[in-house]
């Protein structure tokens, strides 16, 4: 699946703005206190990993005549070996805002905007945090992100003693563009033919989120054609 700069810009700007609603409207400072559900991590560190996840699209640079970018899933793949080092640097980042967070999550927020508009609209190599890729490919990866920790906020919020977890954080079309681009990761590992049955499933197994078992893989994807089954993807879950 080849992702266009244009589809990748479109589902950002949406699943962006649309988050950004929820978190003003659901994350006060009592929830942002609570513990997430990712482990070590609390609803605030949560939300400047966010604005740190724009804030990467905003610092990249054309790549110099000639340069190699990496697929997609080369880039995601490289979030293993830094992942200490991420959780380390939001925790860190996290206590310097916490005075008003969402102002530098917006302000991050905005310089991302501004440079995709002003790199766009050629689908550029570009220099990212963790190598050189397409700008198509850097935008979706920070869909990828934006819609991965919008569940992780909506989850964190929803078991928050409390707290009313509110309208669904994530935007339709930037989920079904993110659930069928990870498919289509595991299907050009494996040459299947799948079909993502529910987004929010298997964007949580592609992801981690939810621990990897076969009868939960069999309901969030189905084989194209009824005379075929579900591979085991044991081996190839998580994604990122």
């Amino acid at each position: 699946m080849s992702i266009t700069l244009a589809e990748a810009s479109t589902a950002l700007h949406a699943q962006w703005d649309r988050l950004r609603r929820w978190v003003a409207e659901v994350v006060d400072d009592d929830v942002a206190a609570e513990p997430s559900v990712l482990d070590g991590w609390t609803v605030a560190e949560l939300v400047a990993h966010i604005g740190r996840a724009m804030d990467a699209l905003a610092f990249c640079t054309p790549s110099p005549a000639g340069t190699v970018p990496l697929s997609l899933a080369e880039y995601l793949g490289t979030y293993v070996a830094r992942a200490t080092d991420i959780a380390e640097t939001t925790r860190q980042l996290a206590a310097e805002i916490s005075g008003d967070p969402l102002r530098w999550v917006d302000s991050r927020a905005a310089a991302a905007f501004a440079q995709l508009d002003e790199l766009g609209p050629r689908d550029l190599v570009v220099e990212a945090r963790r190598g050189p890729v397409l700008l198509s490919t850097m935008t979706a990866s920070r869909v990828i992100e934006l819609v991965v920790h919008a569940d992780d906020l909506a989850r964190s919020v929803r078991r928050a003693p409390g707290a009313g977890s509110g309208p669904d954080p994530l935007d339709p079309g930037a989920l079904r563009l993110v659930a069928d681009t990870l498919l289509a990761i595991v299907v050009a590992r494996g040459g299947w033919d799948l079909e993502v049955a529910d987004e929010r499933r298997w964007v949580r197994l592609a992801a981690g989120r939810t621990a990897y078992d076969v009868d939960e893989l069999a309901d969030a994807l189905h084989a194209r054609y009824t005379s075929e089954g579900v591979p085991d993807l044991g081996r190839m879950l998580p994604v990122l």
